[in-house]
């Protein structure tokens, strides 16, 4: 018999086993917001791909049959959230975890990760984003940076200039496409990072914290995994963003005192116990 008493989120996501992003992260955050966190590996990454070598192992062939024990247990989960995925055949196979393993309490959260800086990542392809396209349409919530939000929009990307209303607008694409929620993460504004808020039938707003140190790996693992476990235990999705940017900004701020390679993520551990 298992025990349904206590909140649990399906993982889809990569394993790195260094550097401090995806599962490695997803995992101490959701668990410590009190809610059971079950992994489910897309491949297994000796160290993410930001150093110069790594040990790489595809999980894709083995997923089903994982997926398919997990079916044969009931297991029944109340958040479902993905990550980095690595090919068409990955996004087609998180639609279909959904279909099977959602229920009408169960809440989805999508982190679209396809690339940054203006750039889609090496691996993604137009076909993958068309997927993807399909994928962020089952959303609770979805996570995007900027250089996301204008792939799933098809809107051309820039690197300054952007006025409010150019955020505000794609975010209401995105609404159209499926996803009842928009946080649009990493927006520069000066001295300061936005975060838009959107949600449908609220008045938007953009969350605007203080720039203390580098972009890092692993902040948008950080990010989603606090929205994802806050969003199963019902706390309001404005209060959620602000509470995942300030946390990060106090997550880079102890991390650049230590001198941490940038590599190496940011040092969440040491402040973890101020998430609530």
């Amino acid at each position: 018999m298992f025990s349904e008493r206590q909140k649990k989120i399906a993982v889809i996501n990569d394993i790195s086993g260094y550097g401090r992003c995806s599962i490695t992260v997803s995992l101490p955050i959701i668990s410590h917001m009190k809610i059971q966190c079950c992994p489910l590996p897309t491949s297994i990454f000796s160290n993410h791909t930001g150093y110069e070598t790594f040990f790489f192992d595809d999980y894709t062939d083995k997923m089903p049959k994982y997926i398919e024990n997990w079916k044969k247990l009931g297991l029944k989960f109340d958040g479902i959230t993905s990550g980095f995925l690595g090919s068409k055949r990955q996004i087609q196979m998180v639609e279909s975890f959904i279909k099977e393993f959602r229920n009408e309490n169960a809440k989805i959260i999508i982190d679209p990760v396809m690339g940054e800086d203006g750039r889609a990542y090496t691996t993604y392809t137009k076909e993958m984003c068309e997927e993807m396209k399909k994928l962020v349409a089952y959303a609770d919530i979805i996570t995007p940076n900027v250089t996301e939000c204008c792939m799933l929009t098809n809107t051309p990307y820039k690197e300054s200039g952007w006025k409010q209303k150019e955020f505000y607008d794609m975010a209401e694409k995105l609404i159209q496409m499926g996803s009842k929620k928009v946080a649009i993460s990493g927006i520069k504004m000066g001295d300061f990072i936005g975060n838009v808020v959107y949600e449908h039938g609220r008045n938007p707003k953009i969350v605007k914290v203080k720039r203390v140190g580098k972009e890092r790996a692993g902040t948008g693992d950080i990010y989603a995994a606090i929205l994802a476990a806050d969003c199963v235990n019902e706390v309001d999705f404005e209060t959620s963003v602000r509470k995942a940017a300030y946390f990060i900004k106090d997550c880079i701020s102890i991390t650049e005192k230590y001198n941490t390679p940038k590599e190496d993520g940011v040092c969440f551990e040491e402040i973890l116990y101020r998430l609530k």
